[in-house]
């Protein structure tokens, strides 16, 4: 069986609905063989994150080597990586392998609030990491660090979008509200070339990970040959049947249900 594969790079969720965790779950349902790199382990849940113990940059090196050596990945997607060092290695990891079909997502606040990103390390993010992806996954507030400019409507998003694409030779999907699930996002693949993508407004509080699945979701229909555009879609399609089977854990902003789809007498 030729099963396409993808590799994500992140920080691990001990409660498991966000990072590493969700990322597998995610790549799993949409029919890829997950990988993974861990960047960082996080003591967290839903109501936000304890403690953060970082990879080394030799160990985190090590771990992306030993996946290009064996099993090269038909998509990367890039997640939490708090620290400058971790992200030279990833970009130089990642530049000598001719890796393709990557996704970041830029993360630095995490749904609870919680900082994830030392300060110099979002320029040099931007720097190293934007110009190799395919695609760069930004929220509101991450959007507005990245281009420098206040969001507060679409045509913002849409000049905010341009800026980084511009900035950084990257694609954009710039996610509209701070939840997925009450967003319009905006893929931006060029100066005039933008395409909204409408979201069915879910009224479900638990949106724990919505950024990491999303863009993983993404990552795993690039892997499978889907266009930028079709991946986005079928991505957004996914995280909407997610939400929708309203799963409620945690006493926080709980996880949704990646595992909504999920058939067959094992799932029994």
């Amino acid at each position: 069986m030729n099963m396409k594969t993808a590799l994500t790079i992140a920080g691990s969720d001990s409660s498991g609905g966000a990072g590493i965790q969700a990322d597998i779950k995610t790549m799993t349902m949409n029919g890829v063989f997950a990988m993974s790199a861990v960047t960082a382990l996080t003591a967290q849940n839903t109501m936000g994150v304890t403690g953060i113990l970082e990879s080394s940059p030799e160990f985190l090196r090590a771990q992306i080597n030993a996946v290009f050596d064996d099993i090269f990945p038909d998509a990367v997607k890039i997640g939490m990586v708090s620290s400058s060092e971790l992200i030279h290695v990833i970009a130089e990891s990642l530049t000598h392998y001719h890796a393709h079909n990557i996704v970041v997502d830029p993360v630095m606040v995490s749904t609870s609030g919680s900082r994830l990103i030392a300060e110099d390390a979002v320029k040099i993010l931007a720097n190293e990491l934007m110009p190799l992806a395919a695609l760069a996954t930004p929220n509101i507030p991450e959007a507005e660090i990245l281009s420098g400019m206040k969001i507060t409507g679409q045509n913002d998003m849409q000049n905010a979008a341009v800026k980084i694409n511009s900035l950084y030779g990257c694609s954009v999907l710039v996610k509209g509200g701070h939840d997925v699930n009450d967003a319009n996002d905006l893929l931006c693949t060029g100066k005039n070339a933008f395409t909204w993508f409408y979201g069915n407004h879910i009224d479900n509080p638990n949106t724990h990970g919505t950024g990491c699945t999303l863009s993983s979701a993404i990552a795993a229909n690039l892997a499978k040959g889907y266009s930028l555009s079709d991946s986005v879609g079928r991505a957004k399609e996914y995280i909407s049947g997610a939400l929708s089977a309203m799963l409620n854990l945690g006493r926080g902003r709980g996880p949704m249900n990646h595992a909504f789809n999920l058939t067959g007498k094992f799932a029994e």
